[in-house]
């Protein structure tokens, strides 16, 4: 579902402060536009009124968005509202940022590069990088050249393990507009890297204050208690006493200690490789998105003829808060008045690892006046006064109840982790509340948690779809019962994602999953690089995952990868696929094989095709970037669109800007949101801090090797961690819903759900069958091909389970898997305790085994029948295996022996598939009767007559 502007975009007339907005066109404006307050309705009727009111054109006014689809939607808007047609537009500069700076570029900027130095141009033929994983391929070529030509650089190089994280850096660097020259940094670049000693110790004291009125130790001291804990630093490193004190603070000294450090070589080091790269980008004909606005900047910056004939009369733009610093100063230089209005809201801005800077919004006034001084430090570039700025206050919203408005404001200041701390008058200070239109207000907010999350959610959309308990706006403004589309499961990665829609599908589910993929992880990319690594060397990591795929047991993929003896026609097709000229017609042939047709095969086509064209490398170089795209989960958009009725699945960040009327928050879970950090890249950058580097190579005790760094270590402690923006990202998430909004967790709940003012209830896993229509029916569903390779059975499927049906008097199936739960748990030596006499007897029995014990065992047993190769799979409760015999337990709640025959079936295949492993060894399959821990030895069926019973079904 789209914005919910949408839903009043015909109303008779703005709300007030919307109305304000519209009509104040003259001045700065500073719109709080907080989520569902129409800001898109507001903003397009004023664009409309400037052209109605004043003698502006539109080519006098810019109006900049974030996304293409935000531009498009704007101008159908103001179309409707204005005497221009679509026609009449169509040229406006109605834009993101990148859309205008390729355009300056492309019409004025042929020689921007000269302006640093670089000796090449921009041709109108220049390619925009939009694909990470397309620009890491180039960066990795330019990279190894850079090693090649600096070996003075070779100790720093020696500590990257990663070169995509210096592409990072200068990408970061590029959006704080921090530009190397030839000569050195554009401007006061360098100022940046050297960081910023009042702002660090501004961080660092209020870190270092005492707790609880001094009674207790400060965060600081607290967090430096692991200081040196896993880490190898230089023999002139301080101690861990000196560095932590002792008293309740760390000594003050501290912090000019630290920030101190000699880094003129890191800068240099900095300086050399984001010029070269940028020498290599024009040089291979393409540009980024940060590539793009860095010359456009320095352009308008330099030719003040060419800044004062493209400058607007006025500048709007949307989703302010999700602009960089960069992008605030080319709004600054693109405006010829202060007629500026800029849009947004600082509690959705959650997009800091696209170098948003939310201190644009939350520090605007400061930063203009800043910004303003700075471009005009040797040149009068700004004209006009900064110094007065009002705010308007969007407070009417369209879109949830009141219940949940009120309720998402809790998001805000709720710790994010166990010592995480918020101060929460001056965040509720800056909160502008929100008072909902609803008609009704019947939401429902409330968490579940239960180990099984997946089937816990599945478990839930059941009962709240159709249920008048859960009821939805309707068209009409009444409510009505819910169906599977009013439903949208939200979560902080997309793992999680990815592997509910698994479970979704197992069990019929309608679910659709919408937005950015880890394409690289998916089937198609998988069995890609698995046949691209059989072609290059018939490698075993190629032959196993397509064994795997076609159904070939774990022993038999070793037997087959052992003796070479892969089925013919597998090596029919690796030669077929050798026979091809491209790798385009490579990977046709993979997904036709596979039956894998649709968005992600085209997106993931186009992906690798870009990264062959725009590169030199050979097919061994494709495959180890596939494999980093494996690893780093690169995302890209795919469109998989959803049935006409199906539950979605997004990640928080991409439902930024939609709306759903029921929304699930899953995934609630210690380290999964928010995030656990991993290490920091080598080397880093921090406004406060500046540039870091945070492992050194150097020889000490006459030993070459690679230090961490003291001081850097010192200095991540002091910095504040995110936190903020995760808060955002929870605060986004519920403000999602319209009426309902359901948390759900597995076994480690995160701080933000016991934080919450919100109860946790048990789930329940007991998922239906779920009854889909054909326009419920998922469209991305994968067809495959007839499977080569054996078919699968579980030995249960052996058993006739209509003994069970005249029993009375059983514990019941969740009895049984608490009992193996235990069983497995005491065996694997955790610190749990026996509940019933079951699982006392269970006990008893494991304590009085000697040898190996193996707990939740698999096991595999191929069979030729007169149907072909068949294989059945199960998993054993314990092996218990001493040095002459193996004994096969399968614990049993059951109260009677009434089942013993049918058990005998499970338990053959159990013993046939250790037999054929272990044929030095007595195997002995055993029942334990947990009731009275009662252990029952099995006399095993025969080979033959398993394969009968399986021919016979």
């Amino acid at each position: 579902m789209s914005d919910s502007a949408t839903d009043y975009d015909d109303s008779p007339s703005p709300n007030t402060k919307q109305q304000r907005l519209i009509n104040n066109v003259e001045g700065t404006y500073l719109v709080d536009a907080g989520a569902g307050t129409g800001k898109t309705f507001a903003v397009t009727r004023r664009y409309a009124n400037i052209l109605d009111s004043t003698t502006a054109s539109p080519e006098d006014i810019l109006l900049i968005t974030f996304t293409r689809n935000a531009a498009t939607e704007m101008k159908d808007r103001i179309v409707s509202h204005c005497d221009y047609s679509m026609a009449e537009l169509a040229d406006a500069p109605i834009q993101t940022f990148h859309s205008l700076c390729h355009d300056i570029l492309q019409e004025y900027g042929f020689d921007a590069p000269t302006r640093l130095g670089i000796d090449d141009r921009i041709p109108s033929t220049t390619r925009i990088i939009e694909d990470d994983i397309v620009e890491e391929a180039l960066f990795q070529e330019f990279f190894e050249q850079f090693t090649d030509d600096h070996p003075e650089y070779t100790d720093i190089l020696r500590t990257v393990s990663s070169p995509p994280e210096l592409l990072d850096l200068i990408n970061q660097l590029a959006a704080k507009g921090v530009f190397p020259t030839s000569e050195g940094w554009y401007r006061d670049g360098e100022s940046h890297l050297d960081g910023d000693f009042d702002a660090f110790k501004q961080q660092f004291d209020e870190l270092n204050q005492p707790r609880n009125g001094g009674n207790k130790q400060s965060r600081l001291r607290s967090k430096l208690y692991r200081y040196g804990q896993d880490k190898c630093y230089l023999p002139d490193a301080p101690p861990k006493y000196e560095i932590r004190g002792d008293g309740k603070q760390v000594p003050d000294d501290l912090a000019a200690r630290v920030f101190d450090d000699n880094r003129e070589h890191l800068k240099a080091f900095v300086h050399d490789l984001y010029y070269e790269y940028l020498e290599f980008a024009l040089s291979r004909n393409y540009l980024n998105f940060g590539f793009l606005q860095l010359f456009a900047f320095v352009l308008l910056c330099e030719d003040h003829q060419l800044r004062e004939q493209l400058s607007f009369e006025y500048v709007m733009i949307d989703e302010f808060q999700d602009s960089s610093e960069i992008q605030f100063k080319l709004a600054l230089l693109l405006a010829d008045t202060d007629n500026l209005c800029v849009v947004g809201d600082w509690k959705q801005s959650i997009y800091s690892f696209q170098y948003a800077a939310v201190e644009n919004i939350l520090e605007f006034r400061d930063r203009l006046d800043e910004f303003a001084a700075d471009l005009n430090t040797d040149h009068q570039r700004i004209t006009y006064d900064t110094s007065t700025v009002q705010t308007i206050e969007l407070e009417k919203n369209y879109r949830s109840t009141q219940s949940i408005l009120d309720f998402s404001e809790e998001a805000l200041v709720t710790p994010a982790a166990n010592y995480d701390s918020v101060d929460e008058a001056d965040v509720r200070d800056r909160i502008v509340h929100l008072n909902s239109t609803a008609d009704h207000d019947n939401s429902t907010i409330e968490a579940l948690q239960h180990d099984d999350e997946h089937e816990a959610i599945l478990a839930k959309i059941h009962e709240i779809v159709g249920n008048s308990n859960y009821q939805v706006k309707a068209d009409d403004g009444s409510l009505r019962d819910p169906e599977y589309r009013d439903v949208a499961v939200l979560t902080r990665t997309r793992d999680f994602g990815r592997e509910l829609q698994a479970t979704a599908d197992e069990h019929d589910l309608p679910m659709a999953y919408e937005g950015g993929i880890e394409l690289f992880r998916t089937d198609q990319a998988k069995l890609l690089l698995a046949w691209l690594r059989i072609l290059e060397s018939n490698a075993d990591r190629g032959w196993a995952p397509v064994l795997e795929r076609a159904g070939y047991t774990l022993d038999e993929t070793e037997h087959i990868l052992e003796t070479e003896s892969y089925p013919d026609e597998m090596v029919a097709f690796r030669d077929k696929l050798a026979e091809t000229e491209t790798l385009g017609g490579v990977m046709r042939q993979v997904f036709d094989r596979y039956g894998f047709t649709g968005d992600r095969a085209d997106v993931l086509l186009h992906t690798v095709e870009s990264i062959r064209e725009t590169t030199t490398l050979t097919r061994g170089d494709l495959i180890r970037f596939i494999t980093q795209g494996i690893e780093q989960g690169s995302t890209h958009e795919v469109n998989t669109g959803a049935g006409d009725n199906s539950v979605t699945v997004q990640t928080i960040h991409a439902t930024k800007g939609l709306e759903h009327p029921i929304v699930i928050l899953a995934n609630m879970n210690a380290g999964r949101f928010p995030p656990s950090g991993g290490d920091s890249p080598a080397i880093m950058y921090d406004d406060a801090a500046g540039l870091r580097q945070r492992k050194t190579f150097a020889e000490a005790h006459g030993q070459p090797y690679i230090y961490d760094n003291w001081k850097t270590d010192v200095i991540r402690k002091c910095l504040s961690q995110n936190y903020d923006e995760e808060r955002r990202l929870l605060y986004v998430a519920i403000t999602r819903a319209e009426n309902h909004v359901v948390f759900t967790a597995g076994n480690d709940p995160n701080t933000f759900l016991t934080e919450l003012p919100v109860g946790v209830d048990a789930g329940s896993d007991e998922v239906p069958d779920f009854a889909i229509t054909d326009d419920e029916q998922k469209t991305l569903d994968v067809s495959l091909p007839e499977q080569v390779g054996p078919r699968s059975y579980s030995p249960h499927s052996l058993m006739d389970e209509t003994v069970y049906e005249e029993v009375e008097g059983g514990a019941g199936k969740e009895f049984g898997s608490q009992v193996h739960d235990f069983a497995e748990q005491y065996v694997l030596g955790e610190e749990v305790e026996p509940q019933n006499s079951d699982e006392q007897h269970v006990q008893s029995f494991i304590d009085s085994l000697s040898g190996e014990l193996r707990p939740e065992e698999n096991v595999y047993l191929p069979l030729e029948t007169t149907n072909g190769r068949v294989t059945l799979s199960g998993v054993i409760d314990l092996l218990h295996i001493t040095a002459d015999s193996i004994d096969i337990v399968d614990y049993k709640t059951d109260r009677g022996r009434h089942a013993e025959d049918e058990y005998r079936k499970q338990l053959s295949v159990y013993y046939h598939a250790l037999d054929e492993l272990y044929p030095d060894r007595t195997i002995t399959p055993s029942i334990l009767y947990t009731q009275r821990g009662t252990q029952v030895e099995i006399n095993p069926l025969s080979i033959s007559a398993i394969s009968d019973r399986i021919e016979s079904k």
